[in-house]
């Protein structure tokens, strides 16, 4: 549903978005990530035709951004970050003025209007005044304009910002509930939601896309060292004494709460551990609840790969 090849988009002194390819599938909701100025929000624009690129192409459900810009945006919903909304008018007055906009058949506004208002929980406040709306509601009524048409492909960008943790978890079930039928692109800083919310992410740093992969994917390629995370109740000394003589055991991190021990064993290069470790908790009879190798979480991965400035050839 969504191809960008090569994008590039330069401003004088400044390389915003840099020789950018990847993919996204129809029906995936996928996470666009990076830190303030890694190009997210440019390439949503561009995507949008809100933004010509300076080189490369990308196409929306088969159309190309730049040849064929109107029919992309026939099939896009676009919730840019600052909510740009007519804050006199009321909600459904709004919604039914955007959905002439949007060229909704004339037929269909009022339940088209209607559908998406429960879908976004907003029936009870069609008569409010957009003004009086908290900020969580006004987000809902750019979702609600962003899904008017019925669009192929759904780009949100931070569409949980500044939204306390209920607000948040409502836009994020709404969101969920797009992915049913509809391909949808959203950038976030809130990275436990974008686990929560994303079947696959992408990364970038300084323009360039630097990991894409479920979140599980890339803590995995970025875990070089093999470790293997252990917790086992019991006496914590003695099982981390049996533990240094298994073959291969390099060093052993080792913390307690109560008679709770966790063990986190770095092998010798390249070793697996997993198959003697568990061979060595059972012979030992111990209590184990938990042998894997160490995850990084989503947030730790973003650090470690937006730490440093990306090299050409990542992605």
């Amino acid at each position: 549903m969504i191809e960008v090849s090569n994008l590039t988009k330069s401003y004088p002194g400044v390389l915003a978005v840099d020789d950018l390819s990847f993919q996204v599938g129809k029906g995936e909701i996928v996470g666009f990530l990076g830190p303030n100025g890694a190009g997210k929000s440019t390439t949503m624009r561009i995507l949008t035709c809100f933004l010509a690129p300076t080189s490369g192409s990308a196409k929306l459900a088969g159309f190309d951004i730049v040849e064929q810009s109107m029919d992309v945006r026939r099939r896009v919903g676009y919730l840019p970050e600052s909510n740009a909304l007519y804050t006199e008018m009321r909600v459904e007055e709004y919604l039914l003025f955007r959905s002439r906009l949007r060229d909704v058949a004339a037929s269909d506004r009022s339940v088209r209007v209607g559908e998406v208002l429960e879908k976004v929980k907003l029936t009870d406040r069609r008569r409010s005044i957009i003004a009086h709306l908290s900020k969580g509601l006004r987000q809902r009524v750019g979702l609600a304009d962003a899904i008017l048409h019925r669009p192929e492909i759904v780009i949100l960008d931070e569409p949980t910002i500044g939204l306390d943790p209920t607000q948040v978890r409502e836009v994020r079930d709404l969101i969920r509930g797009l992915g049913e039928g509809q391909t949808v692109l959203l950038s976030s800083h809130i990275l436990s939601e974008v686990e929560k919310v994303c079947s696959r992410v992408l990364i970038l740093n300084q323009g360039r896309l630097v990991e894409s992969g479920t979140p599980e994917e890339i803590a995995n390629r970025l875990m070089k060292t093999n470790r293997v995370r252990l917790e086992i109740r019991g006496d914590g000394r003695a099982i981390k004494e049996s533990l240094e003589k298994v073959p291969g055991v390099v060093r052993i991190l080792w913390s307690a709460k109560g008679d709770m021990h966790t063990y986190l064993v770095e092998p010798g290069d390249g070793l697996d551990l997993r198959p003697v470790l568990m061979k060595a908790c059972g012979a030992a009879n111990w209590n184990l609840y938990e042998l894997g190798f160490e995850r990084l979480s989503l947030e730790e991965a973003f650090s470690i790969l937006t730490s440093a400035p990306s090299k050409a050839g990542q992605g």
